[in-house]
């Protein structure tokens, strides 16, 4: 499996890229892969994609360890995926206490991918809009501007958060994903001529993955 990562500052972001991307394995056969992308209306927007990113990273570093340690049965791609999303809700929580943080520096976006390499299977969810492509078919998540936020929902119990999302994508085979926040909507199309895209306005990360 082959991971190539991509993150581009937006034309209007003058000083920070308000999108993120991260991958770290779970284990022996799992690997976590994830974009953000921060509010543009929130304050200091690349805070909330880096700081989930960087909280993300070391759950799955925790997880890994854990189930190195004590040898706990694995969980399958969706269970995974709500047990680290579990943690980070709970993460978010702490440090927005203790840093004394109002709710629109917590704003991001996020679409979240766990992947079985053994079993060759995964899940994908996202919080906000986004693109998920899985073997040559396309799931957009647009939201005119108004997206979900991860932020929003920090104070409500989780387990009726979760079941209540619908953003999802089961992946069957790990042949060709890729997740990318919205930034990948403003590109004009390819021009092989060139062997490039043409200018966008907004920021882009994404992950895609390949056998």
């Amino acid at each position: 499996m082959r991971i190539y990562q991509f993150t581009k500052t937006g034309d209007h972001h003058v000083n920070h890229c308000e999108d993120y991307t991260i991958t770290e394995t779970l284990g022996t056969d799992k690997i976590l892969c994830a974009v953000m992308d921060g509010c543009t209306m929130g304050t200091d927007s690349y805070f909330a994609s880096t700081l989930t990113g960087k909280l993300l990273r070391k759950i799955a570093i925790e997880r890994r360890f854990q189930a190195f340690h004590e040898k706990t049965p694995s969980l399958d791609c969706k269970a995974e995926s709500k047990e680290v999303l579990r943690r980070l809700m709970t993460e978010l929580r702490t440090i927005k206490n203790l840093l004394f943080l109002n709710s629109d520096e917590l704003l991001t976006t996020l679409i979240l991918g766990v992947f079985d390499l053994q079993k060759n299977e995964g899940f994908v969810l996202t919080v906000g809009d986004g693109l998920v492509y899985a073997n040559g078919v396309y799931t957009e998540y647009e939201q005119n501007n108004i997206p979900d936020y991860i932020g929003y929902h920090l104070s409500e119990d989780f387990e009726t958060w979760f079941s209540a999302q619908h953003q999802v994508v089961t992946v069957d085979t790990l042949s060709d994903i890729s997740l990318s926040t919205d930034g990948i909507f403003t590109f004009l199309p390819y021009d092989q001529r060139h062997l490039q895209y043409f200018k966008r306005s907004s920021g882009l990360s994404t992950t895609r993955l390949f056998r």
